[in-house]
């Protein structure tokens, strides 16, 4: 299956979710779904209590759920129990919430909006744009973060044309081209920021995106150039184009006297529920 993952908001919560283009559909976390809708502390805990007395009971919506890897608050891609959204429909009668009927009705909109975003893709952009300025960042900010979206998913698409796997290997791609440009690796760049699940280039500030983005886009044109066969030559590539940007950083931090690469993340950038913004 070819699977796309992402992060959905309601009320202000993260839900994982990953759409499968070959079967057209949603699936949902469902210890994310569990969370928003019991607040517990330890969803997954209530979660596997709740599947144990549905089994009990012979509910096919349990039986019938699939595991699959998504992103943990380690930063790895772990199996998860999932549901699609009819499943989902029928789980959420099973948990006593006050929530249940605006998810339901949240869930019916995110798959509308799916199937408009599939009809016309600039309709998923705004939408993106709306989320992050919804969440107190800056216009500029967004735009600039948009923009690394794009590069991103140039170098994925370059990579795949060479032969490196996804997943794994494009991790430690990542890894690479981080720590040549910031000097850190993603692992000890998100624990500078003290950052669990979330999504590191969030928390970045203008100048560490446009950077990011400039290792990316250089890795992505010398592998244009040099062909390279798989992920080992693909890892050296990797590295060179992090370095590029990575001397620009030193360059820049030298006239400036100030360290780009900071401690701050979103929160002390200004980001906040009040609507602060991030410049």
């Amino acid at each position: 299956m070819t699977k796309q993952n992402a992060i959905k908001l309601f009320d202000q919560k993260q839900v994982r979710v990953l759409w499968d283009e070959e079967q057209e559909k949603y699936f949902f976390s469902i210890v994310d779904v569990i969370a928003v809708l019991t607040e517990s502390p330890n969803p997954q805990v209530y979660w596997r209590v709740l599947k144990m007395r549905l089994k009990e009971e012979g509910n096919e919506t349990v039986t019938n759920c699939n595991a699959l890897k998504m992103l943990a608050t380690d930063g790895k891609m772990r199996l998860t129990d999932v549901a699609d959204t009819e499943q989902l429909f029928r789980l959420i009668q099973s948990v006593p919430s006050p929530k249940a009927e605006p998810f339901k009705m949240w869930l019916a909109k995110v798959g509308r909006e799916r199937m408009d975003e599939i009809e016309d893709p600039e309709i998923g952009i705004d939408r993106l744009m709306e989320t992050y300025l919804k969440k107190g960042y800056s216009k500029e900010w967004v735009n600039q973060r948009l923009k690394s979206i794009e590069v991103r998913k140039e170098l994925t698409d370059e990579w795949e044309e060479r032969g490196v796997k996804k997943g794994q290997e494009y991790a430690i791609l990542t890894d690479e081209i981080t720590k040549a440009w910031a000097g850190l690796t993603t692992k000890n760049y998100k624990k500078l920021k003290d950052l669990k699940k979330e999504n590191l280039r969030d928390h970045m500030s203008n100048l560490e995106l446009v950077l990011n983005m400039l290792a990316e886009a250089t890795t992505k044109e010398i592998s244009k150039e040099k062909k390279p066969n798989g992920f080992k030559e693909s890892k050296v590539i990797a590295k060179e184009g992090g370095t590029i940007a990575g001397n620009a950083r030193k360059q820049i931090e030298q006239k400036t006297g100030k360290k780009i690469v900071t401690k701050e993340n979103a929160k002390k950038l200004g980001v906040s529920k009040q609507g602060n913004k991030l410049k």
